[in-house]
């Protein structure tokens, strides 16, 4: 069973919403969680890139809910003995074949969560149909740039066009094999009690800053937000409201513990409430909770805060070389404001928050 485009709708979206009116919400859904790697949010068509192909990645969002501002800070684990203790069968796969082997012994009166990991686009070898999507693109609106100076894959670089082609063309490929689990959802009688959760470790630099790869795509190392800044889909149509687009500042730290609440699971350790959960609900927190509303991250010397406006990015703490960008007027960060006596007071508060975030435990 493969489903198309019209077909995923009528069978995602309407059916489900007409069968939550029917009977009472199930309180507990089964969980899919899928974990793409080297995939940063702008490389994805639901985040506004028009020339990529992920259209089932796209209407996940469609008929869920699609966080603008998630960035990633630490891998993706859930805790299998916490869920199973909550009741969760638990499982993982990397190919379709170990996903179906698992979703055919599970029961719709019993709750799973399955992890799916996705392996990198630059692992996949995409199929000719795929490659020729993209035989004659340019790739002009991703905004790639010359190599930069502190650039440590060059050779990448000499010709972005044509390793682009290959990335996005094994990115389809990625895509197309959300069709088949979805219809194995369907065919097992487990759609309509799953929430599916699209996410990914790591982001991807496609020649944008001049630069190939992550992190360590440059020396020193970089955070850019087509690094930190990933996709995040909830979807539970029954539950959650479609077509929801949330602008909260989130990060892969919170993915498990809203997870966790919504199983009834154990929070994993040294994590207290609140979690961001409601925020998928389309409610607000409870009343004396406050949402942080900033995250932190760190690879070698190079340290990270970001908020929904401004981002710091402080190296050999604070010794430099250092960045700070107003995100609103600058969204490829191609202007370091670091010198800019306009923001010194946010980076002076920044630069507090980051040295307080330094002093913690983990």
């Amino acid at each position: 069973m493969e489903l198309n485009r019209r077909g995923f709708l009528l069978t995602a979206l309407a059916p489900a919403l007409a069968a939550a009116k029917k009977r009472p919400p199930v309180e507990r859904p089964s969980i899919v969680l899928i974990v793409a790697r080297d995939l940063g949010a702008y490389m994805v068509g639901c985040y506004g890139n028009s020339v990529v192909h992920t259209p089932n990645i796209d209407l996940l969002a469609q008929t869920g809910v699609r966080f603008t501002l998630n960035f990633s800070s630490s891998p993706v684990a859930p805790d299998a003995a916490a869920f199973t203790a909550a009741g969760y069968n638990c499982g993982q796969a990397a190919t379709q074949a170990q996903a179906d082997e698992f979703l055919d012994r599970q029961a719709p009166a019993k709750q799973f969560f399955l992890t799916v990991k996705w392996p990198s686009p630059n692992e996949i070898t995409p199929p000719q149909k795929n490659l020729d999507l993209y035989a004659t693109a340019a790739f002009d609106t991703i905004g790639w740039n010359s190599p930069a100076a502190n650039a440590t894959h060059k050779d990448m670089l000499l010709d972005v066009p044509g390793h682009m082609r290959r990335y996005t063309a094994a990115l389809t490929t990625l895509d197309e094999q959300l069709s088949p689990l979805m219809a194995k959802l369907h065919q097992r009688g487990l759609w309509d009690n799953t929430l599916i959760v699209f996410t990914s470790e790591i982001g991807y630099l496609l020649g944008r800053h001049g630069l190939w790869g992550g992190p360590l795509a440059s020396n020193p190392p970089n955070l850019y937000d087509e690094v930190v800044r990933t996709p995040l889909i909830w979807r539970w149509p029954t539950s959650f409201p479609p077509q929801t687009i949330r602008t909260d500042v989130v990060d892969s730290y919170d993915l498990i513990p809203a997870l966790a609440q919504l199983a009834g699971a154990a929070l994993p350790a040294g994590y207290s409430a609140p979690t961001y959960l409601p925020f998928v609900y389309g409610r607000r927190l409870p009343k004396k909770q406050t949402w942080r509303g900033i995250v932190y991250g760190r690879v070698q010397n190079t340290e990270m805060a970001r908020d929904d406006r401004y981002k710091l990015v402080l190296r050999n703490q604070g010794r430099g070389p250092n960045e700070f960008y107003d995100e609103r007027s600058d969204a490829h960060e191609m202007t370091n404001q670091i010198e800019n006596p306009t923001f010194s007071d946010m980076r002076q508060k920044l630069t507090a928050d980051i040295a307080a975030w330094r002093g913690q435990p983990g």
